[in-house]
């Protein structure tokens, strides 16, 4: 694979273990001949979803490829486990590798939480984007309920050259997009903490943090998101008087989202 010294470099430095996840050992020989021609590091492999899970957990990688569809292994409900999951490699860069390149397909693995999407038959030269949007191009992280991920308004599996998917896609990474996501994240979290309780504390926190470093914010709304970043560590069984203490919360900081908040997520 011709790499150049800068994005060699670039990606050595970000990734030190990778796991690939296929059941085929012809497939897994290939990927991991053309990675090590690129950059030096340690591949393991798993012919099956658990044994994948469990090293992950053991491994920590920084990238993972997994196959799909193959027997044995779900892409889609792999990483949807592996981004709800409480390992340090949650985060973790995920690339699909599969021929199943339809519209929907490509939808499904941008909303179960995936960075990329490599369609067989693929060359060096397709590997390398994808290696490269991984550890080049980063994306935000989106901490909420329904979806846990890298921001999927920039999925675009390496394959687009042009400045941005969207005309506004300048504004939705401004301070007042992302505050204004903050708060519609947490309202929306606290529908759920019947069913998904430790996410939704996991998503509370996050956007906590955001809402205090955020330039955006208004006067307030800092020590508004300190309060609700101490509800979430006092969470971790429900009781009544939480749960108003929330509602409450909850309630306020809504009340301080920006008048054009709607249009700026």
């Amino acid at each position: 694979m011709l790499f150049d010294s800068g994005s060699q470099q670039k990606i050595a430095h970000r990734i030190e273990r990778l796991l690939i996840v296929d059941p085929q050992a012809p497939a897994v020989r290939m990927l991991g001949d053309l990675i090590r021609g690129a950059f030096p590091c340690e591949i393991y492999s798993a012919a099956d979803a658990d044994r994948a899970y469990a090293m992950t957990r053991a491994l920590d990688p920084q990238l993972i490829f997994v196959e799909h569809p193959s027997f044995g292994v779900d892409g889609y409900a792999f990483t949807k486990k592996l981004r709800r999951s409480d390992m340090a490699c949650r985060t973790a860069a995920v690339i699909m590798v599969t021929a199943e390149a339809t519209a929907a397909s490509i939808l499904a693995a941008r909303d179960a939480g995936l960075h990329e999407f490599l369609r067989k038959p693929y060359t060096a030269k397709d590997l390398q984007r994808r290696l490269e949007a991984v550890t080049s191009k980063p994306r935000d992280w989106i901490e909420a309920v329904q979806y846990v991920g890298p921001d999927r308004r920039r999925f675009n599996s390496a394959d687009y050259s042009g400045p941005r998917k969207r005309r506004n896609d300048a504004d939705k990474g401004s301070d007042a997009a992302r505050l204004a996501q903050a708060i519609k994240i947490v309202v929306s979290a606290a529908k759920s903490l019947d069913t998904d309780l430790m996410q939704v504390r996991r998503a509370m926190n996050a956007q906590a943090m955001e809402m205090q470093r955020n330039p955006a914010s208004p006067p307030g709304l800092a020590a508004l998101a300190a309060g609700l970043a101490g509800w979430c560590s006092r969470a971790s069984v429900l009781n009544p008087q939480l749960r108003v203490e929330l509602e409450t919360r909850v309630r306020d900081i809504a009340a301080m989202a920006p008048p054009d908040a709607a249009r700026a997520a």
